[in-house]
């Protein structure tokens, strides 16, 4: 692997700011904020809009989609049961 070639791997703080959930993650991502972690260390800081705190499919609060198949739609348009 030649060197400098690749960016640096470090830990950093994700927060998700619709929420206000913070986690800890590793990533190659840089920033200029910085947050001082549950283990008293400082970490990067890397603002996230939706994670799965706030994201419908994990929170349970996803719209199912209700209109029915090719055969629901079918019996439907022919009223048949």
């Amino acid at each position: 692997m030649k060197n400098e070639t690749h960016p640096e791997y470090r830990k950093v703080v994700f927060l998700d700011t619709s929420s206000d959930y913070k986690f800890l993650s590793g990533s190659t991502k840089t920033s200029e904020e910085t947050i001082e972690w549950e283990d008293g260390n400082t970490y990067p800081l890397i603002r996230v809009e939706i994670s799965s705190a706030s994201h419908p499919f994990y929170t349970g609060k996803q719209k199912a989609d209700k209109v029915g198949g090719r055969v629901d739609r079918f019996k439907k348009k022919y009223n048949l049961k």
